[in-house]
């Protein structure tokens, strides 16, 4: 079953803390992709090449499906992992993390070391912030020019989102609507216009809300 909701960072950026002497720095961002993932690893990796570690963790699609994390040489489960828990914890998707540590020559020990990679993450997504993405429908609305601007008046007014209007020989009005109101939002419509505007669903998105 698809979410109906996810997280993912606002935008992107690098959150610093130090720990017993290491600068721990976390840089996240976007990710649509795989792809887009790694190669925001790579430019991070490229920024710091002299870093002691670079570890990562990302999170692909709505159902996190695509999940990945590296220790970077760290020990085992102490630095890539708590990354990814924090991520999934915090139910973002579509994000890649990246922390970057120059060791200061204190050892955090196992224990300490997964405090700091999956508190850095977790700092990053508070000092950036997150929005929320809703899954809807795609739905297109078609009415004569006549009625064009008080339909999508009255779609605004009721709080529809209008994705995209297109002029031909009829008026199309692209909308996003949530699966649970398509019945109600057809009986408005066909009130709304006397009956004389045409309804198509479409497929599914996800948008902000």
């Amino acid at each position: 079953m698809k979410a109906d909701q996810y997280v993912t960072v606002a935008r992107e950026g690098t959150h610093e803390a130090e720990i017993n002497r290491s600068r721990f720095l976390c840089s996240i961002a976007p990710a649509a992709t795989e792809q887009e993932a790694q190669e925001f690893i790579a430019r991070v990796r490229k920024e710091h090449p002299t870093a002691t570690h670079n570890c990562y963790a990302y999170v692909i699609g709505a159902d996190a499906s695509v999940q990945k994390a590296s220790d970077d040489g760290e020990p085992g489960g102490t630095a890539g992992v708590p990354m990814l828990q924090m991520l999934t914890r915090r139910d973002v998707r579509y994000a890649v993390a990246v922390v970057t540590r120059y060791y200061g020559g204190v050892k955090l020990g196992a224990g300490g070391l997964i405090r700091a990679y999956g508190g850095v993450v977790g700092e990053a997504l508070d000092a950036l912030g997150t929005i929320t993405r809703h899954r809807y429908r795609l739905a297109t609305v078609t009415v004569d020019h006549q009625r064009a601007g008080k339909t999508q008046n009255d779609l605004r007014a009721t709080g529809r989102s209008v994705l995209d209007v297109r002029y031909g020989e009829a008026v199309s009005i692209e909308i996003g609507l949530p699966e649970a109101d398509v019945d109600a939002f057809r009986a408005w419509l066909a009130d709304a216009t006397a009956g004389t505007a045409g309804f198509e669903l479409g497929g599914e998105a996800y948008g902000d809300g």
